[in-house]
């Protein structure tokens, strides 16, 4: 069966949801003169990968995902 239109819809809040993962990883990083604690900080590794990991989850389950049919008897 095809790709739908919810199925796409649902595809596109799955990468949302992994892009928004991406950017909370996003940050400056340690240099050779100084030190930055925020590298191990909970938003970038914690946070951000479980989105990012959700979103790929979802990514599934939206590729898989089939309407159910309405049926005209009920």
């Amino acid at each position: 069966m095809p790709l739908t239109r919810p199925n796409f819809m649902l595809m596109a809040a799955a990468g949302a949801a992994i892009v928004i993962g991406f950017l909370l990883m996003l940050g400056s990083s340690t240099t050779v003169d100084s030190f930055d604690a925020d590298i191990f900080s909970v938003r970038r590794t914690v946070i951000g990968p479980t989105i990012a990991f959700l979103g790929f989850i979802f990514m599934g389950f939206a590729i898989m995902y089939s309407p159910r049919k309405k049926s005209a008897g009920k």
